[in-house]
């Protein structure tokens, strides 16, 4: 069995989450937990979305032999949409899902949730400790001194958060620690965290040019926009500059794909055996 669902904020407040889910197009459901989806062993759930906070409830599913899988590119949803003329709700996102090829949907594993809520965590303080510090520049010095120690707080709970990340990939992913070794970054926390959050996004199965392509470090195409996980480009410029010892204004293209390709190479032969490898082009 095949269901789809469109995981989607509660009107109250904009607090929680519910699911509406369908296997044909033609009757909907509701349910308020991933974990009360009514799929057993062998069936496949596709979602828009996996909240940080349904981590439990989709490790639930998988446990049960359930295939999980979620869309890699939300956009793809308006666009089917509009091409398909389908109303804006969570029954015509349904409609949009069900209309998306499966190489657009990215199969799930207990050791990609547990990492991916530590590093949106780590993302959400590095996010504040940006904010903070812009505000602290802008400042005057008694209004500084003020501001110090929260950002000396949002620092220390980083290091802290990037440990634990560096000490769960390397229990989950054996490529972690070869990388970590051969890169020359053991004990700088930040650098670990870094290639922690790019070995747990990139997928060793797909190619060189999908890979670089993710982090964008492709040539635009005239008249298109630019689509690439930002938040990886930017754990790959910490990683590059960290293992090159340079500062991030010498960071160049051409350094971050030499970082890139040295990484996907090695995560790839540890997840796929020592294989020929395919031509880089």
């Amino acid at each position: 069995m095949r269901l789809y669902a469109d995981v989607h904020k509660t009107r109250r407040r904009g607090e929680g989450y519910r699911m509406t889910y369908s296997t044909d197009g033609i009757t909907f459901k509701y349910v308020d937990s991933f974990s009360e989806f009514p799929a057993g062993p062998g069936d496949q759930v596709f979602v828009d979305t996996i909240p940080p906070s349904h981590t439990d409830g989709v490790m639930y599913l998988l446990r049960r032999g359930v295939e999980v899988c979620y869309l890699r590119r939300l956009t793809l949803i308006k666009k089917i949409g509009m091409e398909l003329k389908l109303p804006k709700t969570a029954r015509g996102d349904i409609k949009a899902l069900m209309k998306i090829e499966d190489r657009w949907f990215r199969r799930v594993t207990e050791e990609f949730l547990v990492m991916r809520r530590m590093i949106i965590a780590y993302r959400s303080l590095m996010k504040t400790h940006q904010q903070l510090t812009n505000k602290f520049k802008a400042l005057s010095e008694a209004e500084r001194n003020i501001l110090k120690p929260a950002i000396t707080i949002i620092e220390e709970q980083m290091d802290e958060m990037s440990r634990q990340i560096a000490i769960e990939a390397g229990r989950r992913y054996p490529a972690y620690n070869r990388l970590v070794d051969e890169l020359g970054i053991s004990g700088n926390i930040s650098a670990m965290e870094a290639l922690a959050e790019l070995i747990v996004y990139l997928e060793p199965s797909k190619g060189w040019r999908k890979t670089r392509n993710l982090v964008g470090l492709f040539k635009p195409i005239h008249g298109r926009k630019k689509i690439y996980s930002g938040y990886l480009r930017k754990a790959l410029q910490r990683l590059t500059a960290s293992a090159n010892n340079i500062r991030s204004l010498q960071l160049t293209a051409k350094k971050e794909k030499e970082m890139l390709l040295r990484v996907w190479m090695i995560y790839r032969q540890e997840a796929l055996g020592r294989l020929a490898m395919p031509a880089q082009g």
